[in-house]
């Protein structure tokens, strides 16, 4: 499968959660973000209305995140957070699942969260994406979460927050590409450094990636290809 640098920069949430990112590393992430037209520039929500002020004019979506990145709050902060993100201007909301309660395997709990979020995020006609973080998962588990977010009403499914031990990996997404049906999305996102990663992403059954390296990835691409 051979992109060119457009095609591949549509499939890309260009990502800046670092949490020493300053006012100027936002503003460069939105820069690459416009001259890229990425899909959506993701970041803490303290920035977003910085980053949907910048990204006016264009169409990159604003995407944040939600009980980032633990996923252990409660739920009502989780809406809060979701409606007031929406509020200051963000287009996706990519929430954390409560990754204890499902690995206690209280799934009731854990859906109610994906609800919650998913009515807060659906109310405003936006997109959610759900982090279950494979990284803290067992293969049942990863499928279980899956599974939940379909049920929860979420838009995509997303392997990870890019802070645990390890990020997005090929067979993790083939197995939940296998757990929520072939119409279903998912999110790739941690550990993307290059084309190759990318392309084997996509492969795989990732609709959306998260990537830091956007700007290295696709300058990996000449652009008359």
């Amino acid at each position: 499968m051979t992109f060119t640098r457009a095609q591949l920069a549509k499939y890309m949430d260009h990502t800046m959660l670092k949490p020493e990112a300053t006012a100027d590393m936002i503003d460069q992430t939105v820069a690459e973000a416009r001259q890229y037209q990425t899909a959506s520039v993701c970041i803490n929500p303290y920035w977003v209305t910085r980053v949907h002020e910048g990204l006016a004019g264009t169409d990159v979506a604003t995407c944040t995140v939600i009980g980032f990145p633990l996923g252990a709050n409660t739920t009502a902060v989780k809406v809060f957070e979701t409606k007031e993100a929406i509020d200051n201007g963000a287009d996706e909301i990519d929430m954390v699942i409560n990754i204890g309660e499902l690995k206690a395997q209280h799934d009731e709990a854990v859906l109610a969260d994906i609800k919650a979020v998913a009515e807060a995020t659906h109310q405003q006609g936006k997109l959610l994406k759900v982090i279950i973080e494979n990284a803290l998962l067992t293969d049942e588990e990863k499928r279980r979460a899956s599974k939940l977010t379909v049920a929860g009403g979420a838009d995509f499914v997303k392997t990870s927050t890019g802070f645990a031990a390890s990020g997005a990996k090929v067979d993790d997404v083939k197995l939940m590409r296998e757990a929520v049906g072939p119409d279903f999305k998912i999110k790739a996102a941690g550990g993307i450094h290059t084309l190759a990663d990318a392309e084997a992403m996509i492969a795989a059954g990732a609709n959306r990636l998260g990537v830091s390296a956007s700007v290295a990835i696709l300058n990996e691409i000449t652009p008359s290809v």
